[in-house]
């Protein structure tokens, strides 16, 4: 698309593990390092993705330098921090707002998301949707079965208290239930819940074989804004069963490819009954150019608007 693309992330720094939560490193590095990065890559835009030490060294950079950025929101931290420490999420909340609500925009995936949002006091919002790899992603007439018994029912993703995965796992369901991911709980349940077949990460091919050789893909998180997961699932052919929550609702709503259910049991069970091919048909509609489109747009939006307040400013507007 014309676009060249620097990331700055914590690879390149020395970095640690996030408390309670290993598998995510966040960078150890002066703010000056980080902004003599950003400054070197000479930028015409910045977008910020994530609100931790990286991210606020650019965000103050950009702010010195009066440099227009982007953000996007997508994790909701303040539930999860609750769920790990005694921290009101109102707190949480106000940090992120003051964070977001200094750049020209920051993107959300799903219209319950920018609701909530608004609601907390942040602005600029604007949609940004999500893709899936449909060529990775696909209906797998030969895949491998798992070699559990049918029907399988199949979670992916981070294994984390903030998934709700226990929810999944103590469901009476017929057949095999397969977990694939790591995270902090993952010692713990593979330990609970023996009966469970828990793959690990997988990438890749290995992961695209693991959706498809599914029958049913079992989302439990409350709390979760988008999770490409769902998108990954449909592509492969896998129906969903969710609860109706931000998320799912947004994702999936009335288009008949999932069941969204209080009682996950039921949603489940009756997700077995919808055809792989409406699934599949549902998430093509969802392709990772049209996000890349958007999302551009976004950016050299913010960009020229603030260009043109600058001239504005001083006067030298045409």
């Amino acid at each position: 698309m014309g676009v060249e693309v620097t990331m700055l992330t914590p690879n390149g720094f020395r970095t640690v593990p996030m408390p309670t939560y290993p598998e995510i490193r966040l960078a150890l590095a002066m703010p000056g390092a980080i902004a003599a990065r950003a400054a070197a890559a000479k930028p015409d835009a910045v977008h910020i993705v994530t609100e931790g030490p990286i991210g606020f060294a650019v965000r103050r950079w950009c702010l010195a330098e009066e440099r227009p950025f982007t953000t996007s929101f997508h994790t909701r931290f303040p539930e999860y921090l609750a769920a790990r420490a005694p921290i009101p999420p109102r707190i949480s909340y106000a940090v992120l707002r003051r964070f977001h609500n200094a750049g020209s925009g920051c993107m959300v995936a799903t219209a319950t998301l920018r609701a909530e949002l608004a609601g907390h006091g942040f602005s600029n919002l604007l949609p940004w949707s999500r893709g899936v790899d449909a060529e990775l992603f696909h209906p797998r007439p030969e895949a491998p079965p798992p070699g559990l018994p049918r029907p399988v029912f199949l979670y992916v993703g981070r294994v984390a208290v903030e998934k709700n995965i226990r929810a999944f796992l103590d469901l009476d369901l017929p057949g095999s239930k397969m977990v694939v991911g790591a995270g902090p709980a993952l010692a713990e349940l593979r330990k609970t819940y023996p009966g469970v077949r828990f793959a690990g990460p997988l990438t890749g091919q290995r992961l695209g074989e693991a959706y498809a050789a599914a029958d049913v893909f079992v989302f439990p998180s409350r709390t979760d804004t988008y999770d490409i997961v769902l998108l990954e699932a449909l592509a492969s052919g896998l129906p969903v069963a969710a609860y109706p929550v931000p998320g799912p609702v947004d994702v999936i709503g009335s288009s008949g490819v999932g069941v969204l259910d209080d009682d996950l049991d039921a949603a489940a069970m009756a997700a077995l009954e919808i055809p792989r091919e409406r699934c599949r048909e549902f998430a093509l509609r969802h392709s990772w150019r049209a996000c890349a489109s958007q999302f551009l747009n976004h950016v050299l939006t913010a960009q020229r608007l603030t260009e043109s307040f600058s001239l504005l400013a001083e006067g030298t507007a045409p």
